[in-house]
């Protein structure tokens, strides 16, 4: 079967940088940079993102592109005869079973949101309102089932039409829509009476709030961020590489997904922070950022039901790009595996998936007595726990080791690969760094996140 490759550089690069841009980039990286120095704080994270994200990110590229298969055939192709590199290829795959588990859910949270912005469900509520929604929307898991049921149903359908017919199609477009939202977004924040506030909050470096934090603390919260930004480890990037054409080189492809995926990462909180502080409200993290502060934000602002929705469309494209470019990449692996057509793998995984998204669902619900990682959590805490603590740095760490060292493909493979093609080139006089001190850099977040 021929492998299918991208339509256009540009489908490549945005869906890619689709992948990479998730909802952690909305609801965790500008309250993480408020909280750390703000200035300061993306320094360092940018630093680290060329230091740590990017090298890691033309390694998964790599390994696609040489191969031209997915993660497990794709370590069989160039791993030493003998070896068993390949083994990671299952657990990569398992990782992506597991990020969609959980990420399914969410990414129906965002797609409820739009929908209740949209028909005005918000209007006349007070704060205590708008918890009550976030609350009695948990509370309810045929509400949950049906909106994760949509993303999933919608998302392998639209990988079922193929590489370019399907993903490329629907992505390019989602995603050049996400961009022109999240400016506007953040334009009419920051034009927002009071919202010089929270933009000074975000971007002023701030040398007090970083002796308080410690400017360890301050360091080792920029490498996570930046680390785990781009997603990988599990090969969902891989996968991408496996379609790309050898025109361009793999540094010049990924500093520009990174760029992408830093830019919306910074947008999100020029839409936070100026509207938090423009009406007082204190932002904070996570999903009561996202499903209880902004829409008490938004029901205050003059257009705010106009506002609200184009929010949450820019938060589900953000979720669906995600969606989709994983999807790809269990789709293909199963394709190549297994030797069955997209349309029989599409098949077999959406039911596999509405299966396995289930316990997500049921445990803010049926399952809430069930706590996995002590008092108020659930089982997507502890599929979220596992993805990003244990298999996304774990499988970064394998990926370099088997790029880098002779047991493995082997540096000169991979800088060659790397470097093939028009653009700027990986220098080799960094062997030293990523065989020896970035390892340790990947060990010391894989060890700090079991904490």
């Amino acid at each position: 079967m021929k492998r299918e490759s991208f339509k256009s550089r540009l489908g490549f690069i945005l869906i890619s940088a689709g992948c990479a841009i998730g909802i952690g980039n909305v609801w965790k990286f500008p309250y993480v940079a408020g909280q750390n120095g703000g200035g300061i704080f993306v320094l360092f994270y940018l630093f680290f993102l060329i230091a740590v994200g990017v090298p890691v990110l033309t390694m998964e590229f790599a390994v696609g592109r040489a191969s031209g298969k997915s993660v497990v055939k794709g370590y069989e192709a160039l791993e030493p005869e003998g070896s068993r590199w390949h083994l990671h290829g299952y657990a990569a795959l398992f990782g992506n079973y597991m990020l969609m588990m959980f990420y399914t859910t969410v990414s129906g949270w965002m797609i409820s949101y739009f929908y209740r912005f949209l028909i005005n469900d918000f209007k006349g509520l007070d704060t205590k309102g708008v918890t009550d929604r976030f609350s009695h929307m948990l509370a309810d898991p045929k509400s949950m089932t049906f909106w994760m049921i949509v993303i999933v149903v919608v998302g392998f359908l639209i990988c079922s039409f193929g590489l370019q017919a399907g993903v490329e199609k629907i992505s390019k477009p989602m995603m050049l829509g996400l961009l022109a939202l999240i400016v506007v977004l953040a334009v009419n924040s920051i034009l927002l009476k009071g919202g010089v506030d929270g933009l000074k909050f975000y971007l002023i470096p701030d040398w007090k709030k970083v002796e308080e934090v410690g400017l360890f603390n301050v360091i080792i919260a920029s490498m996570n961020q930046a680390f785990f930004t781009l997603s990988l480890g599990i090969g969902a990037m891989e996968i991408f590489g496996s379609y790309m054409s050898k025109e361009h080189t793999l540094l010049g492809e990924s500093l520009r997904i990174a760029a992408l995926d830093t830019f919306v990462a910074i947008m999100s909180g020029l839409i936070i922070f100026p509207a938090c502080f423009a009406y007082g409200i204190n932002p904070g993290a996570g999903p009561e950022l996202i499903f209880i502060t902004l829409p008490n934000v938004f029901i205050q602002m003059p257009g705010g039901r106009i506002w609200g929705t184009f929010f949450f469309l820019f938060m589900t494209f953000a979720a669906f790009s995600t969606i989709i470019a994983v999807f790809e990449n269990i789709i293909a692996c199963c394709m190549d595996k297994w030797n069955i057509s997209r349309k029989k793998s599409a098949l077999i995984n959406g039911v596999i998936i509405l299966i396995a998204s289930l316990p997500a669902v049921f445990g803010y619900n049926i399952w809430s007595s069930f706590q996995p990682r002590g008092d108020g959590s659930t089982v997507l805490d502890l599929e979220d726990f596992i993805v990003s603590n244990l298999l996304l740095p774990g499988g970064s760490l394998i990926f370099l080791l088997f790029c880098v060292t002779k047991w493995g493909w082997g540096f000169d493979k991979y800088l060659e690969e790397t470097n093939t093609g028009i653009g700027a080139k990986f220098p080799k006089a960094l062997r030293g760094y990523v065989t020896f001190v970035l390892p340790c850099i990947i060990l010391v977040i894989l060890v700090l996140g079991l904490r």
